[in-house]
């Protein structure tokens, strides 16, 4: 058995997808009413779907999980970041490890928890 997908929920799924592209380079490979696969193995679902399958309310900002991705140019990153989406919510600035590495935590549009790291 293997790991297939990551799933999060979303409220805009048109949004969100010029989100994970603009900053990941994730392109649709599959697009099917609600449900969209992006390169990586990242799946967007719209927050009305998930509620109906569920019964339960989403929760942004849960933070139970983390999309975490490696940038070696982290400085790069950081200033896309702050250029295409200023209003972005953080949770930490781009700070160093103790053991080195550069990480950047933020928020996505929707309240997903966003990890950008340089390679370990």
């Amino acid at each position: 058995m293997r790991l297939k997908n990551v799933l999060i929920v979303v409220k805009n799924i048109e949004r969100s997808k010029k989100f994970y592209h603009d900053l990941f380079g994730l392109e649709v490979v599959l697009d099917n009413e609600g449900n969209m696969i992006l390169t990586e193995g990242l799946v967007l679902q719209e927050e009305n779907i998930w509620r109906e399958f569920l019964k339960k309310d989403v929760i942004p900002e849960s933070h139970s999980c983390e999309l975490y991705f490696e940038e070696r140019d982290i400085e790069g990153f950081v200033e896309k970041l702050e250029k295409l989406y200023p209003s972005v919510k953080y949770v930490n600035r781009l700070m160093t490890h103790s053991w080195g590495q550069k990480v950047i935590r933020f928020y996505d549009l929707d309240g997903n928890l966003i990890e950008v790291g340089t390679p370990m």
